[in-house]
């Protein structure tokens, strides 16, 4: 059973009639009449019936036209919104109803028992009617509109549908603050899971080393004519895998093994393929780093020029992975030319804020552009590459067949409709709020004693420094977690911890202003974590915020039909 608060009295009412009657009942509420939205319990409730979990179920609101419109959303239910015993008789003979509506504002209790009671004891006729169910469910075999070719997730390998369903419910209740993860839209989603993952494309449009290519073709067109609208750029590679491969193709086009690569430090914000000694990077190419002034925190363009004039790069990198402050294109730019260098900018953290013009564009300015395109673009997990003409076949070809095979064809879909959904008006709404909520929570958690590494934010993210205090940036992070907090231990500049240790924390926006949170939730998330950093080994309080979160994460419900309390 599950209700709204509009039909938790008749619910109970006809509970206890029903297991009076010896009828076994879960009952997913609500269980009071506070104001609540219908789909999650009704979700819960129909999925049991979807999943065989309940033979039944019966969902009440005031009309019932929404919960049974949310019922029959899922694969093999059949809700009827019934007002007498006759429809209800007549739903289970002729349409084998499994999911009973009732609206509470039109029904006394003995009129709903009596249509419960018609329900419950009215059987399927079979016959002719058997072929219409099987054409209803045969039109209902759909998930996330996807036709399915054969048995569900839940009945191959129930081990990882639980694991799916759980993992759904964790980014539900929890906050995620990382900041290079987001919330991709239900149609990214959709296009990610679609049957464009079993088409093997080897080579680009019109270039293909396979048949049957004519239709990928078109999806990857249009990922690469989207994409060079989204960012002006004259070409774009759509098949990296990830940002990482991205990069990795920029080194092999640009250089060769053991020329000189000027790149942002790891330690003060830089990745790992600018240059770590543990990646390709830093093992295959003589990596020159430059960082951060110790008195500002901010990129130091004066060192910049000056190591660029000692070392004379092959290439210089400029781009972040924890660093808060806007970059100064022209000026890499203008410092690259100087010394005969070609300028790679890896905007993986701040495309979505690049193309809604909050932040300055490297296009037109760098020779060549990496992105990922999930963080602030809000699409799936890939990569991209925008260049000059120059620079386009040198590009192709490091990346097919230079390091990748067969591309992605269901994720290069899902990243052209990323880059058609970046493109609306919504979208700069939606990264001015990631801005907004990146200051409010940085400015919050300063006004509450806590060190901002560079004194605030011009972006998505921002460090937190623990260097002055007893925690790390490691304990940290897992007492956040325990409160059900995400975050990352990251290095701050001349950080004197180990890189598994770390003095830092590093705080995102973009997937909590995804839900829609704003600045007043802002507020109270930096009230969370500074109670979290004052007591970080207190197991109760640790508990008690972890209730809270969960609390403010219902007020933004996040893919409600892939979980429930249940999982």
């Amino acid at each position: 059973m599950a209700n709204d608060h509009r039909g938790t009295a008749l619910k109970n009412q006809l509970r206890q009639r029903l297991e009076a009657a010896g009828h076994d009942i879960h009952d997913v509420g609500t269980h009071s009449a506070e104001s609540v939205d219908y789909p999650e319990s009704t979700a819960q409730a129909a999925r049991a019936v979807s999943e065989g979990k309940a033979d039944r179920a019966i969902v009440i609101c005031g009309s019932g036209l929404g919960v049974s419109y949310t019922a029959n959303r899922f694969q093999g239910v059949r809700a009827a919104l019934c007002h007498d015993t006759e429809t209800a008789e007549m739903s289970r003979r002729h349409n084998d109803s499994n999911v009973l509506a009732l609206a509470a504002d039109r029904l006394d209790l003995d009129d709903a028992w009596s249509i419960v009671k018609a329900w419950l004891s009215t059987p399927f006729d079979g016959g002719r009617h058997e072929r219409r169910i099987r054409a209803i469910d045969s039109l209902t075999r759909v998930e996330s509109a996807a036709r399915r070719a054969g048995p569900r997730l839940v009945e191959v390998d129930p081990e990882i549908a639980s694991i799916v369903r759980r993992e759904a419910k964790r980014q539900a209740l929890q906050l995620e603050l990382i900041a290079s993860e987001n919330f991709v839209s239900d149609a990214v989603m959709e296009a990610t899971a679609s049957v464009l993952t079993n088409k093997y494309a080897e080579g680009y449009p019109g270039r293909r080393y396979y048949g049957g290519c004519d239709i990928v073709d078109e999806a990857e067109t249009l990922a690469i004519e989207r994409a060079k609208a989204l960012f002006g750029a004259d070409h774009a590679n759509v098949q990296p895998h990830a940002g990482s491969q991205a990069n990795e193709a920029v080194y092999r086009a640009v250089c060769e093994v053991g020329d000189t690569v000027l790149a942002m430090n790891l330690d003060h914000g830089g990745h790992l393929t600018h240059g770590s000694p543990v990646n390709f990077s830093g093992k295959l190419y003589n990596i020159v780093p430059y960082g951060v002034r110790e008195d500002t925190e901010m990129i130091d363009y004066d060192e910049v020029r000056r190591l660029a004039l000692e070392h004379r790069p092959r290439m210089i990198q400029c781009g972040t992975t924890a660093y808060s402050r806007s970059l100064d294109f022209d000026a890499f730019r203008s410092i690259a030319d100087e010394v005969d260098a070609v300028l790679f900018a890896d905007i993986a953290h701040i495309a979505g804020l690049v193309v809604s013009g909050l932040h300055p564009t490297p296009v037109g300015r760098a020779h060549i552009v990496t992105t990922t395109t999930h963080k602030t673009l809000r699409g799936p997990r890939g990569g991209l590459i925008l260049c000059d003409h120059e620079w386009s076949k040198k590009i192709n070809s490091a990346v097919f067949p230079g390091g990748q095979g067969g591309p992605l064809m269901h994720v290069i879909a899902a990243k052209a409709v990323a880059f058609r959904e970046a493109a609306s008006p919504a979208f700069k709404a939606y990264c001015q709020q990631i801005l907004d909520n990146a200051r409010t929570l940085a400015a919050a958690l300063g006004e509450k004693g806590h060190k901002i590494v560079s004194g605030g934010t011009d972006t998505h993210l921002f460090l937190l420094s623990l260097v002055d205090r007893d925690t790390t940036g490691k304990a940290a992070q897992l007492a956040l977690d325990g409160a059900g907090i995400t975050t990352n231990k990251n290095m701050v500049p001349f950080d004197p911890r180990k890189p598994m240790v770390t003095s830092g924390l590093r705080i995102g926006t973009p997937a909590v202003t995804t839900r829609g949170m704003c600045e007043s939730e802002m507020q109270e998330i930096a009230g969370f974590i500074a109670r979290v950093l004052e007591h970080p080994s207190d197991i109760g309080q640790l508990d008690a915020i972890k209730t809270e979160v969960a609390t403010l994460c219902r007020r933004f419900p996040l893919y409600p039909d892939r979980w429930d309390d249940s999982d």
